[in-house]
């Protein structure tokens, strides 16, 4: 990567997780990162709907309403280890989606490749396994929107978006977790008691108790910060060793053996002309 590369990547990065975590503190700035919100939803219910696949219960449908809410059906029932890799799926596995994006965008060439991938996942659930007109008109335009954006914008803007959309997964990940504190849960306008939490709290302690929610509620609030602390690192900690193998190669003396053969060049050899340059100069 190029030293220009690297910093157009730190400032996107840097901009994105600002713009983010301002805008969730603004009057109106739900409302701007409405259609994030509702991206982090399909990212959600497309954990669960792979976890289903994963254990074997099979994706019966996806549903994702106006509200920002969604839910995921599986073919069959499951108990045990896979009903709660199943609860246990949409809550770890958003922020996973956000850092894997984070990570596989260090430059414009693979921020549009991971924008093409999430676009056809985007254009394939909308086909296959959303199950109501909203979800299917909002993930199929979703999908053309990051197929625009991956072939249309220039370099710079395509990482900062690839950035953005990363951050808000991240971000929205522990913002929805925080919700599950709460007594009830909304779903399409209607209050529910069951949430994922509740879910796994049944599967793990047999009990829906308030303790038992809030270990899993507090356990996956953990996981999502985690998950994005070692993303950050990640992504620090590769722009530092591509900067400094940059630094090490301009930088560097030539050794000894360049200066072995530059002795022993024709340019050198005694009765030609060497070209002019400072005495002091070779080596340096």
């Amino acid at each position: 990567m190029k030293p220009g590369e690297r910093f157009v990547e730190h400032r996107a990065l840097a901009l994105a997780l600002l713009v983010s975590l301002v805008l969730w503190n603004l009057p109106f700035g739900g409302l701007l990162l409405y259609p994030f919100k509702l991206l982090a939803t399909w990212l959600h219910e497309l954990s669960h709907a792979l976890a289903m696949l994963v254990t074997g219960a099979g994706v019966d449908r996806v549903l994702i309403y106006r509200d920002s809410s969604g839910l995921a059906y599986a073919v069959s029932g499951t108990s045990g280890f896979g009903a709660a890799v199943i609860a246990a799926a949409g809550y770890m596995g958003t922020p996973l989606w956000g850092a894997a994006l984070l990570v596989a965008t260090p430059t414009a060439r693979t921020a549009r490749r991971a924008l093409l991938v999430l676009a056809v996942l985007l254009g394939a659930t909308a086909l296959l396994v959303i199950g109501n007109e909203f979800g299917q008109a909002l993930v199929a335009s979703m999908g053309v929107v990051f197929v625009i954006a991956a072939l249309a914008l220039p370099a710079r803007w395509r990482i900062a978006t690839a950035h953005f959309i990363a951050a808000q997964a991240c971000v929205d990940a522990v913002l929805d977790i925080r919700v599950l504190y709460r007594p009830g849960q909304i779903v399409d306008g209607q209050v529910v008691r069951a949430s994922d939490a509740h879910n796994m709290a049944k599967v793990t302690f047999g009990t829906t108790d308030d303790w038992a929610v809030w270990i899993w509620i507090s356990a996956w609030l953990a996981w999502s910060l985690l998950v994005l602390f070692v993303a950050l690192r990640f992504s620090g900690s590769r722009a530092a060793r591509r900067a400094a193998s940059i630094v090490h190669a301009t930088a560097s003396p030539p050794d000894e053996s360049d200066r072995d053969a530059r002795r022993r060049s024709p340019a050198s050899a005694p009765g030609e002309t060497v070209p002019s340059a400072p005495a002091d100069t070779e080596g340096s």
